[in-house]
């Protein structure tokens, strides 16, 4: 797809296509007298198809895990507790099998639907994984789309034959990009907020998957032209009769620690022969939200898309941690809460391993290129020790000083004595009848006024530094909720995403207004809650690949091409 966007020295036009950015926030927002503009009715048994296939491109299993990774959840967060394994069919095979691969199916009645490791709105799963590599034992070189259902990687696109790389290491890139329509089928306007949002969480999932196998995911920003180029979707050829476009996200490296960055794919993706064509995700669509591709347009990182600020610094110690439980466990365990229990509690010190793995520089943050521009909001409901009401986490010095700018000085600002010295929290305000707050802002849902723990989260908003920041901080937003989703499995708890709630209901609580701007300078772009989650015995759960035929099987199928 090109980008037709300008390059970053005209400022001009970066000012224009920033303004666009915060428009479409403002125009998706709830509100409490109307929702934000979205479908009057839905089909239920026409949604779009779950699983984006390259229909005629080589389709090669991975292996399946005989039994997963040993080390424990906080093992992941000690820089060089865990030995990087070599890159190769199994350890990338298990990379996608605990990131984005099916964690089970669910069934209630007659109808049937998978759920996946990675989190998404309404279950709908917008993003797609790529495999970018060359040099890797036991996989062609070249560029590989991630199947799920399979949990195969079709090969996209082969570099010719010729004589052998020379390089070493092997070379190793992982890319994410996103299908709007698939949100946008259900949720309108507002679908590409949760687009983004998951692009953030399944970024966290793929940085835990990636410590589990001893490497690190290290972002390399690049323009959107170019990222769409190496991953084919600036293909018309390849989406044909109105199969739904690929919007290119993010770019990683995968390495071992201590070993120095590879070249970019452009670099070495030469004279690639591309092979498949998309499948088409839903044939009769019934809206069309013009917004999302105007927005997306606008937002596109180009040529100067690299980050001028430093990276972060890396916290080399672990918060402590509820449960040596393994890494995995949690990992595949996790769901979104549909329920929680009303009259579960907290004990305070169970609090703070929670909040210190929100801190930038642990976990999965480094997988952005300088995640500490979202803040957290605590609604502290039912947890003994601490008073219930709001209060406030910055992620950064630079915020703690904004948020004292913005927010009205008649709160109490008073910090928590009893947070641990490298927790900066504050209170707030108290609020006994927290419940019916938290219920309301999150569009009326019970899962705010059962939860033990609610939280929103801040983006610093006004001014935009570049129009892609918008992408940025929302993806940054669902970085910090993959975290969260996995220390509430560590403490025995669960969490619940919302990407419903009204935004400047919100604002209007905590006195954070808009100044001389059309928008405060921050703004909630993302609510979770934590609580004990309720099972709902009426819904049968199966093993993920049941439909999979055995290993040995599948490696003598491995060349064969999707029907």
């Amino acid at each position: 797809m090109p980008d037709t966007l300008l390059s970053p020295p005209d400022d001009a036009l970066r000012v224009q296509r920033t303004a666009l950015a915060a428009a479409y926030h403002e125009r998706s927002k709830h509100r409490l007298e109307r929702y934000a503009n979205g479908p009057e009715t839905l089909d239920w048994d026409a949604q779009p198809d779950p699983f984006r296939r390259y229909r005629g491109a080589p389709l090669q299993p991975l292996p399946l895990l005989a039994q997963d990774p040993a080390p424990p959840w906080d093992a992941l967060h000690r820089p060089g507790a865990v030995v990087a394994q070599p890159f190769g069919p199994a350890s990338l095979g298990a990379l996608f099998e605990l990131s984005l691969a099916l964690a089970a199916w669910k069934q209630a009645g007659p109808d049937r639907w998978s759920v996946r490791i990675n989190p998404s709105s309404g279950n709908l799963h917008p993003t797609e994984g790529w495999l970018l590599c060359q040099g890797v034992p036991g996989l062609a070189d070249g560029v590989h789309h991630y199947a799920p259902h399979e949990h195969a990687l079709e090969l996209r696109a082969a570099l010719p034959a010729g004589p052998a790389p020379t390089q070493s290491p092997p070379r190793v890139f992982i890319a994410l990009s996103s299908i709007a329509w698939r949100e946008a089928w259900k949720y309108g306007e507002r679908a590409l907020r949760y687009c983004l949002l998951d692009a953030g969480h399944a970024t966290g999932a793929l940085a835990y998957a990636a410590a589990l196998q001893g490497w690190q995911l290290q972002p390399r920003p690049v323009a959107a032209a170019d990222l769409a180029a190496w991953l084919g979707l600036d293909r018309d050829m390849d989406f044909p009769g109105g199969a739904e476009r690929e919007e290119p996200e993010l770019l990683f490296e995968l390495r071992p620690p201590d070993t120095p960055a590879a070249p970019l794919p452009g670099d070495w993706l030469t004279e690639p022969l591309w092979q498949g064509q998309a499948n088409r995700l839903d044939a009769h669509p019934m809206y069309r939200w013009p917004v999302i591709d105007q927005t997306l347009e606008a937002t596109r990182p180009t040529a100067g898309a690299a980050t001028v600020e430093g990276p972060l610094p890396q916290v080399t110690t672990a918060p402590p941690q509820a449960a040596a439980e393994p890494a995995a466990a949690l990992i595949r365990r996790r769901r979104s809460a549909q329920r929680f229990d009303a009259q579960a509690r907290l004990d305070l010190p169970a609090l703070w391993p929670l909040l210190q793995a929100l801190l930038p520089g642990r976990l999965p943050f480094g997988a952005l290129a300088r995640a500490d521009h979202v803040h957290v909001l605590l609604f502290a409901h039912r947890v003994d020790g601490l008073a219930p009401g709001a209060y406030l986490l910055p992620r950064s010095e630079a915020g703690a000083t904004l948020l004292r700018r913005q927010l009205p000085v008649s709160l109490d600002w008073a910090p928590v004595p009893e947070a641990p010295a490298d927790l900066p929290l504050w209170r707030l305000a108290a609020n006994p009848a927290l419940a019916g707050t938290l219920r309301t802002l999150n569009c009326h849902q019970a899962l705010g006024s059962d939860a033990i723990l609610g939280l929103a989260l801040l983006a610093e908003f006004q001014p935009l530094p570049t129009p892609w920041a918008y992408r940025e901080r929302l993806m940054e937003a669902g970085l910090l909720g993959q975290a969260l989703y996995l220390q509430a499995e560590a403490l025995g708890l669960a969490g619940t995403g919302i990407g419903c709630f009204f935004d400047d209901a919100l604002h209007q609580l905590i006195g954070l207004t808009p100044t001389a701007a059309p928008q405060a300078a921050l703004q909630t772009v993302y609510h979770f809650t934590i609580g004990r989650a309720l099972t709902d015995s009426r819904i049968a759960t199966t093993a993920p690949y049941a439909h999979l035929p055995a290993w040995p099987e599948r490696l003598a199928d491995a060349s064969r091409s999707p029907a």
